[in-house]
């Protein structure tokens, strides 16, 4: 089927009054996208903020004439005459298979390959993780997903205990057990976090090994030899105190998803409980690594 798709900007205020809008006048889907290339990081606690040039996307059935919905538009006054628009028309495509062919097996390190269900796995005798791009965040195409995966293949995990903290798909926490180590702990404050975990371990039947926890489940005095976080910087710091006790002495500690002038501040505020190595950068984002003191 093919589809009409109509794209206006607007400004953050109006724009899910303009999608309300557009949904009343047949639209079949809403989309908000950035305007003015204003990335927007680290949300507080239960917002979703818009960006202050949002596009507003709507997509209507191919047969629909849109000339009654833009002049009914035009005549709400936070939009206007002259507000600015463009229709597109968008082919028909088998949308399922367009999405899983821009999924590839990616190499990280010397060892280590994430590798989605539906590829072939390039070097059988690697170590292979399966993962499926899905709810939870961690596929390995991040910058800070990579710089994390990067350093644990570069560990030696034999017999040693990992925590991720903030697990997400649970991607760290099953390629740490691939890569050797004994027992790991997932801990991440989103029940469907916790979901895709158990299921991403059990597809690469490493469940036995991982521990999944929210945070008021976990058990008392939980310590690792290793820890990896890969969240924000924001609840990096707030978390500092509860991190750096669940690292054993001499235990090590990665850290993520920081932006390269984020990482500095952090790494300054860490070095209270460990000495901090140089830190490492991939594209805009950074990795902080320190030995528990």
């Amino acid at each position: 089927m093919a589809w009409i798709q109509l794209r206006i900007h607007t400004h953050s205020d109006h724009a899910d009054m303009l999608g309300d809008l557009l949904m009343d006048q047949g639209a079949v889907s809403i989309t908000y996208e950035d305007g003015q290339d204003e990335p927007i990081f680290e949300p507080k606690l239960g917002e979703t903020p818009l960006w202050q040039d949002t596009v507003v996307i709507s997509l209507f059935d191919a047969g629909t004439d849109l000339t009654p919905t833009i002049e009914f538009l035009q005549s709400m006054p936070f939009l206007g005459q002259g507000f600015k628009h463009k229709i597109e028309q968008v082919e028909d495509k088998d949308w399922v298979r367009e999405w899983m062919d821009s999924f590839h097996p990616i190499q990280f390190g010397e060892r280590l390959w994430i590798c989605p269900s539906w590829r072939d796995i390039p070097q059988p005798d690697a170590v292979n993780v399966i993962l499926d791009p899905g709810l939870a965040f961690g596929t390995g195409t991040h910058p800070t997903t990579a710089l994390c995966l990067e350093w644990l293949d570069g560990l030696d995990l034999s017999d040693k205990e990992v925590i991720d903290f903030g697990c997400g798909s649970g991607i760290l926490a099953i390629a740490a057990i691939k890569l050797g180590a004994k027992k790991v702990t997932g801990v991440d404050i989103d029940y469907q976090a916790i979901d895709a975990s158990k299921a991403n371990a059990e597809r690469n039947d490493v469940a036995d090994k991982l521990a999944l926890y929210l945070p008021e489940d976990q058990p008392t005095g939980l310590q690792a030899d290793v820890l990896v976080a890969n969240i924000l910087a924001g609840p990096l710091k707030e978390l500092a105190p509860l991190i750096a006790e669940k690292v054993k002495p001499g235990g090590l500690l990665a850290l993520s998803g920081l932006l390269q002038e984020q990482a500095q501040d952090v790494a300054d505020f860490y070095s209270q409980w460990f000495d901090m190595e140089p830190v490492t950068h991939k594209e805009d984002w950074s990795r902080l690594n320190g030995i528990r003191k």
